[in-house]
């Protein structure tokens, strides 16, 4: 229970991701708000957790929308003044290639997976400075920030530049106190919002040295640490959970002695 007291705020709460660390979070106590543009769904997923409705927060947030989002600041303000902990998880992963990409396209998800996170964690940041809140941000990224994938460049692209969005944030509120990380989660499938085919996920989980995809604890154990007091001096910080698909190159399948005393063809 080493969150109970704590206010921590979700977005893309109904998500893969999203669901599991609001269930973690929960489990170790933390009053919560749950943010995601699709209510109905909030709705289930407090149902579902079987969170206490009294004092969990929910609200509809179109992350698009600037207004939408000072609305959910100020929700949060009228019932806690401030929150301990905000988790900048939404995301979308469109998968498409440069010349067929509209502008609109483009636009979407920059909107959500930079823009969203520059407005979350500067209204909440004001909320935590002026209620002298020394709490903390972490943010949702991906090891598709180390590199390039065809088919996955504004995605990329977006997560390239929220790592360096956090880490711009981490220098600026240390002074009051305030820690930003960044999570980079592993591969997982059964996004609704981003819809992945069978053939792309086999050839992802291929590609993962640990062999598996990311399951329900690690992530979210990965950000219950970096949002403890364990983690107190940590900030700006880049924390890869993904089964060491960030590491490089994996060819599977058995590699002997003998394989690597042979000259390359």
């Amino acid at each position: 229970m080493q969150f109970s007291g704590k206010r921590v705020v979700v977005t893309g709460a109904c998500g893969v991701h999203g669901s599991w660390i609001v269930e973690a979070f929960a489990r170790e106590g933390a009053t919560l708000c749950l943010t995601d543009r699709r209510e109905k769904e909030l709705h289930a997923l407090v149902d579902r957790l079987k969170l206490p409705k009294a004092a969990t927060l929910v609200h509809a947030t179109e992350l698009t929308d600037e207004a939408s989002i000072i609305d959910c600041a100020k929700l949060v303000e009228s019932h806690w003044g401030a929150a301990d902990v905000v988790i900048n998880n939404a995301g979308i992963y469109p998968r498409g290639l440069l010349l067929d990409l509209t502008s609109g396209d483009w636009d979407r998800v920059m909107d959500i997976n930079v823009r969203a996170v520059f407005l979350m964690t500067r209204e909440f940041a004001k909320l935590m400075i002026a209620k002298k809140v020394r709490g903390n941000f972490a943010t949702i990224s991906s090891g598709a920030a180390r590199g390039m994938r065809n088919g996955s460049v504004p995605y990329c692209t977006s997560k390239t530049a929220v790592e360096r969005l956090s880490k711009g944030f981490a220098l600026e509120l240390a002074e009051h106190g305030i820690r930003v990380n960044v999570v980079e989660p592993g591969f997982a499938m059964g996004s609704v919002v981003s819809p992945l085919t069978q053939g792309y996920a086999d050839r992802m989980l291929k590609k993962i040295p640990m062999a598996r995809e990311s399951g329900p604890a690690d992530t979210a154990n990965a950000l219950l640490y970096l949002c403890s007091d364990k983690a107190a001096y940590v900030t700006g910080a880049v924390l890869s959970v993904d089964g060491g698909n960030s590491i490089g190159a994996y060819e599977p399948g058995p590699l002997g002695a003998d394989d690597l005393r042979k000259p390359a063809p």
